[in-house]
């Protein structure tokens, strides 16, 4: 087993709180899955000193791979998608010793097979190799707590959602075929329907769907350029808002596949160039790209159809480029060391109406830079390797937004001083950390508790505060040890200015508009649901909805919701 060295001499002040924070998370796996069975694969080599192979089933399939002590021996394992701090690359049946190819410094684990999701999840944040080998807040942690010094985190952290495998197989040869020149490629549908069966504004059921072409182009098998892929993303989306038409919500859509069509067939997404270097240590990405390819994103709250791709109140900021949204801009990505990440990026901020089909860039207006910054502490804990992902974010965008109390009778009411217009500044901190394993090695073969809070500028922001609670677990039904089980709460505050001005209105005896009832302040979503893998190429998840005052006031009854989604890949 490997051992790494002891980075630098640490305070260990600190030690009893972190002690206790990874204990409770970990103990709570006992009353909460006291059938889990542990099914930890270890990556060591046999007593004789060879390889140890095993056979692991993809969480997400029931594709079996088999993997070795050494790397190098599954070059044919698909597209590895990273999210989290660590991630062991994926390297070509051409990649040498030399040049900016990722090069594995530890045991392999399985990978997830390519689809439209998972390969527009991985172009946000290739794998990458650490600057050191020491550890930094991981090493704060009592020796058996932390498996990071016997081992490193074996695998990609990626979108759980995703359906793996293809229903069309007779066209896997085809691609295996593309993919030899250069070409991934995947073609998918994902549908969602939601019926408010109660409360709301009235009874009824919307469908929405999206089609989505992705393509990824690896420019060193196609003309020569060495470290080099080319991204591109085509989708459609067709259909009705069920928080808008039977809720009267105008902040929080229910349903994760709406909008941003522009009344095109094939809205453009992602047009731009990916590039590791540094032997595989610093990733650089620059283009047409959306923020939340890498930025306030997770794969867990991604299995949420309200959260995904985003926590809502950045979804709402006008300057966060939220999926399908793009904008032009350029991101960097490095691991410091082996237990944490940094990520920066600028990107432009153009109106949402200026190009909402994604193709006519020449009209595009824009108001300012946004500039997020992200730091991610991803600790492996015990000896049964339990990740966790914790983030800390912050975005500052220089556009300047009206703000909020100079409107109507407000603006002539109001007596302070403050200028008429102001820039937004983002924060978020997004946590999540497995408490049991399940299934395989990998790193969603658990469950996982999750936890977050998000704050945005309340003189220009109609939603400041989101805080939210949840879970996603695995194996909860027998034997079905790839389907998951998750149930999300979320609390959304209506900025105060905000009230504030809707107050002056009505005192000036003036209207707040059809679709706003009453002053608002705050109001509530829990969202559950269960992730059938039905076959390879296809996903069911039967959800369940229930908002507590829509609209952000209580002149709305609270809604009641069961819906359907399905994601197929072609």
């Amino acid at each position: 087993m490997q051992k790494f060295p002891r980075p630098f001499s640490h305070s260990r002040a600190s030690l009893p709180m972190l002690t206790t924070l990874s204990a409770t998370l970990i103990s709570c796996a006992s009353p909460v899955m006291a059938h889990a069975e542990d099914s930890v694969l270890q990556a060591s080599g046999s007593q004789d000193g060879a390889p140890l192979e095993r056979e692991i089933v993809s969480p997400l399939t029931s594709t079996k791979f088999l993997s070795a002590a050494s790397p190098h021996e599954t070059a044919s394992v698909v597209t590895a998608v990273s999210v989290g701090a660590n991630a062991a690359p994926t390297p070509s049946d051409d990649d040498d010793a030399e040049g900016d190819h990722d090069t594995p410094a530890t045991d392999t684990a399985p990978l997830m097979p390519d689809t439209a999701e998972g390969l527009r999840r991985n172009i946000g944040g290739s794998s990458l190799r650490p600057l050191t080998d020491s550890e930094a807040i991981s090493w704060l942690l009592p020796s058996e707590l932390d498996s990071l010094r016997r081992t490193d985190i074996p695998d990609a952290y990626y979108v759980p959602t995703t359906v793996g495998g293809h229903l069309i197989t007779p066209l896997d040869r085809f691609r295996a075929s593309l993919k030899q020149k250069g070409l991934t490629f995947s073609l998918s549908y994902k549908a969602e329907a939601m019926d408010n069966l109660d409360g709301g504004v009235e009874r009824g059921a919307d469908y929405v769907h999206e089609l989505t072409l992705q393509m990824h182009f690896d420019l060193d098998k196609l003309v020569g350029l060495r470290g080099w892929t080319l991204h591109a993303l085509v989708m459609n989306r067709v259909g009705h808002q069920v928080s808008t038409d039977r809720l009267g919500e105008r902040y929080i859509n229910l349903m994760e596949v709406y909008g941003l069509t522009g009344g095109v067939a094939a809205h453009l997404v992602d047009f731009y160039l990916q590039k590791t270097m540094l032997d595989g240590r610093l990733d650089v990405a620059v283009g047409r790209m959306s923020l939340t390819h890498v930025f306030a994103t997770s794969p867990l709250l991604c299995s949420f159809m309200v959260t995904c791709s985003a926590p809502v109140i950045l979804k709402r900021a006008p300057g966060f480029a939220v999926y399908p949204k793009a904008t032009m801009g350029g991101r960097v990505r490095l691991r410091p060391t082996r237990d944490t990440s940094v990520q920066l990026g600028v990107y432009q901020v153009t109106p949402l109406a200026s190009n909402p089909s994604g193709w006519a860039w020449g009209s595009e207006r824009t108001t300012g830079v946004m500039l997020p910054i992200e730091f991610t502490w991803q600790p492996f804990l015990t000896d049964k390797k339990l990740p966790g992902h914790y983030v800390f974010g912050y975005a500052r965008d220089t556009s300047r937004y009206a703000d909020l109390m100079t409107t109507g009778a407000a603006n002539a009411i109001k007596r302070d001083s403050t200028p008429p217009s102001a820039p937004m500044n983002m924060y978020w901190f997004e946590g999540d950390q497995m408490i049991y394993r399940k299934g395989g090695s990998d790193q969603m073969s658990g469950g996982y508790l999750m936890f977050g809070y998000v704050h945005n500028t309340p003189r220009v922001a109609a939603l400041s505060d989101q805080y939210y609670a949840g879970f996603s677990f695995n194996g909860v039904v027998p034997h079905r040890d790839t389907d998951r089980f998750g149930v999300l709460w979320s609390w959304y505050h209506v900025s105060d200015r905000l009230r504030l001005n809707q107050m002056y209105l009505i005192d000036s005896g003036q209207s707040l508009g059809a679709s706003v009832l009453a002053p608002q302040t705050s109001s509530h979503v829990i969202e559950a649901y269960y992730s059938i893998d039905v076959m390879p190429g296809l996903q069911l998840q039967p959800e369940f909805d229930y908002m507590i005052r829509p609209g952000e006031t209580t002149k709305t009854p609270d809604a009641t919701l069961l819906g359907m989604k399905i994601i197929a890949n072609f």
